[in-house]
C-alpha cells in the first residue's frame, strides 16, 4: 500500500518553523557560558516552552469544539487544558525540573497528537519535527 503524500500548507510550515527560532536560540545561548544574555537564556527557554505547550493545548480545545458534540466535550476539553497546566507548573519549579517537565509534556503531546483523528492530515507531519526540535532544545537547555 502506497502512502499518500501530505502537503503542509506553506503558511503553517513557515510559521511553525519560525516558531522554532526562540527554542534554538535560547538553547544555544544557554550552552555558551559568558555569552550575552546567558543568565536570562534558561528562563527564556522555560517561558517560551510553557507558552508553546499551552498553545498546543489551545489547538486541541479548538478541534474539540469543532468536532465533538456538546454531550461528549468534557473529556477532550479536559485533555486540552493539561498542557497549559503543565506549562504553568514548569514555571513554578526550579528551572532544571521545569525544563524536564516541559520536555516530557511536549513528548506526551506529540504522542497524543499523532493519535488525534480530528486534525487535518498535514498536522501530524508538521508536529513531528517541531516537537522533536522543541524537546531537543529543552534537553540541551537542561544539560547546560
Amino acid at each position: 500500500m502506497q502512502r499518500e503524500s501530505i502537503t503542509i500548507p506553506k503558511s503553517a510550515c513557515t510559521l511553525g518553523f519560525a516558531g522554532m527560532i526562540p527554542f534554538i536560540a535560547t538553547a544555544a545561548i544557554n550552552l555558551m557560558p559568558g555569552a550575552p544574555l546567558h543568565e536570562l537564556s534558561q528562563y527564556a527557554l522555560l517561558g517560551y516552552g510553557a507558552v508553546i505547550l499551552s498553545f498546543l493545548g489551545g489547538i486541541r480545545w479548538g478541534l474539540a469544539m469543532l468536532t465533538t458534540d456538546a454531550g461528549n466535550l468534557f473529556g477532550p476539553l479536559f485533555v486540552s487544558i493539561v498542557p497549559a497546566t503543565l506549562g504553568w507548573l514548569a514555571l513554578l519549579l526550579p528551572s532544571s525540573m521545569g525544563l524536564m517537565l516541559l520536555a516530557l509534556g511536549f513528548a506526551a503531546m506529540l504522542i497524543a497528537d499523532l493519535r488525534l483523528s480530528t486534525a487535518p492530515p498535514w498536522f501530524k507531519s508538521l508536529r513531528r519535527p517541531l516537537s522533536v526540535g522543541a524537546i531537543v532544545s529543552l534537553i540541551l537547555g537542561l544539560l547546560a
